[in-house]
């Protein structure tokens, strides 16, 4: 959230819709955290018992500086729009009120026909597909179902469930147990508002999700499992919480609970630079692309992790009912295999993996053990009894070679996504180039010298040419971004060598 410019929220209900209450929960959230709020209406007396739109502004402390706050929405500057009827929010991207490049939506597709609707001589009810489309078209972001229903599923007012919707869209900083608190202070119809509330989440999360993010999905049951998934839904918002809890799971099954736990830490610092950058404006993007990246890079491919996975017990059912094997049968699997003199100085303790990678000698003995591949039929006992063997190296992991050095990179990528956040779009592709990183052998080879280039490149432009546009009217992140996708193109690297030359000669 930038210190210089209040987040802007508009809300437009008719009469009866808990508009007002609305607003004096988000005020009540974003007080809990000490932000600075101001809260306006005008109220309406057309048709429909009057539409009246609730203003709000609102902003964290500034030590020194008092915010300056406006009375009124301005078009093209509001971040969050709230319509408690589908024409409203129609109403409102006439207005100029919902932007592409910033405004999230948050809207109710049911209908409440207005009076020219209800005289018309014919059939004068507006098109609600096209209304939809223009919705989809202008927001940012658009979170958009039929809350009345939920209303009528639980017995609440709309607001209940537009305050659902709107914790889960993540468009605010907060966690989901502000918003329950605020309804909770309130005192009034407490357990219906809460229903609603939970049911304009839950649908949020389900029918309307953010691109690229993940519903939570079963919960842990393991204890320690279960404090972390708390911990995840208690310090991040809620549209973040599948890619946390997914992330946590996958690092879990990887490693440890520690090892989840680091990812956690990472990750909260990762949120306060969003936050520091604007994020809270945007979705928190960056958060949400690095959350997906840094579970991926945590779990890389190491020869436990092959191991392991090749000797869990789903993976030969899988392969029992691919070849729809009968109960007394045996399914032969043979793993070809073909490790390199570099994987056993990864695996080995990080001193002696030193030692023996910069050692020529030991590659020229090792040789012969790693000329050709060999093939490991993990059906018979002494096959799949060595590759157990390699995946119980997973208690060890963290004193190998290859967790030291994935480590330092992911550190690396890491602060150059807090350097770049004041470029919030370069902090994003930074993040995303982490998707060149992946596989193991050959391939993750590959990845690593592609993703090098391309941080080489960012590093050469910003020192010569700073974020600007160059000749061909791209801007760093979008170079970037062509980069990154040419180097996905194909595994020589052809087509990102091409794109260098390219943009050199841009």
């Amino acid at each position: 959230m930038s210190s210089e410019r209040p987040l802007r929220i508009a809300i437009a209900a008719l009469g009866g819709q808990g508009g007002g209450v609305l607003a004096e929960w988000i005020a009540e959230v974003a007080q809990q955290h000490g932000w600075l709020v101001q809260s306006t209406s005008v109220p309406g007396v057309a048709q429909r018992t009057g539409t009246t739109v609730y203003y709000l502004e609102a902003c964290p402390p500034v030590a020194g500086a008092e915010p300056v706050f406006a009375l009124m929405p301005v078009p093209g500057d509001v971040d969050i729009v709230i319509a408690a009827e589908l024409m409203e929010a129609g109403r409102a991207v006439v207005r100029g009120l919902v932007t592409p490049d910033r405004t999230t939506l948050v809207a109710s597709t049911h209908r409440v026909y207005g009076i020219g609707e209800k005289s018309a001589l014919g059939d004068g009810i507006a098109d609600a597909a096209a209304v939809l489309e223009a919705l989809r078209s202008e927001a940012r972001r658009l979170v958009c179902f039929d809350m009345d229903a939920a209303c009528a599923a639980t017995g609440s007012l709309i607001s209940s469930v537009l305050f659902g919707a709107l914790a889960a869209s993540g468009a605010l900083p907060f966690p989901r147990a502000a918003y329950e608190q605020a309804i909770r202070g309130g005192g009034v119809a407490v357990v219906a508002n809460l229903a609603g509330f939970a049911a304009g989440f839950e649908r949020a999360l389900t029918s309307a999700p953010q691109a690229g993010i993940i519903a939570p999905g079963a919960a842990p049951k393991s204890a320690a499992g279960q404090r972390l998934d708390a911990q995840a839904r208690a310090m991040f918002p809620a549209h973040l919480h599948g890619l946390l809890v997914e992330g946590v799971r996958r690092l879990m099954d990887y490693q440890d609970a520690a090892y989840a736990d680091f990812y956690l830490v990472r990750m909260v610092e990762v949120l306060e630079w969003d936050t520091a950058a604007g994020g809270a404006t945007r979705g928190f993007a960056l958060t949400a692309a690095v959350a997906r990246h840094l579970a991926l890079w945590m779990s890389y491919e190491d020869t436990i992790r092959v191991a392991d996975l090749k000797t869990r017990r789903q993976r030969f059912l899988r392969f029992r009912g691919e070849v729809r094997a009968a109960p007394d049968q045996i399914v032969y699997v043979t793993e070809y295999m073909h490790p390199r003199f570099q994987e056993l100085c990864e695996t080995a303790p990080a001193w002696l993996g030193a030692r023996l990678a910069r050692s020529r000698a030991a590659a020229r003995l090792c040789a012969p053990l790693f000329r050709r591949g060999r093939h490991v039929n993990t059906a018979k006992l002494t096959g799949f009894t060595l590759l157990y063997l390699v995946a119980g190296l997973r208690r060890w992991r963290r004193s190998t070679l290859r967790y030291r050095t994935e480590q330092a990179r992911i550190d690396a990528w890491l602060a150059r996504v807090r350097d770049s956040a004041a470029n919030y779009d370069l902090a994003r592709e930074i993040a995303e180039c982490q998707r060149l990183v992946k596989g193991y052998g050959d391939t993750h080879e590959r990845g690593i010298r592609h993703f090098t280039t391309i941080m080489q490149f960012i590093e050469r432009e910003r020192e010569h040419a700073g974020a600007g546009a160059d000749a061909a009217g791209l801007r760093l992140p979008e170079r970037v971004r062509r980069l990154r996708s040419a180097a996905l193109a194909d595994e020589d690297g052809r087509e990102l060598a091409t794109a260098l030359r390219e943009l050199a000669a841009a």
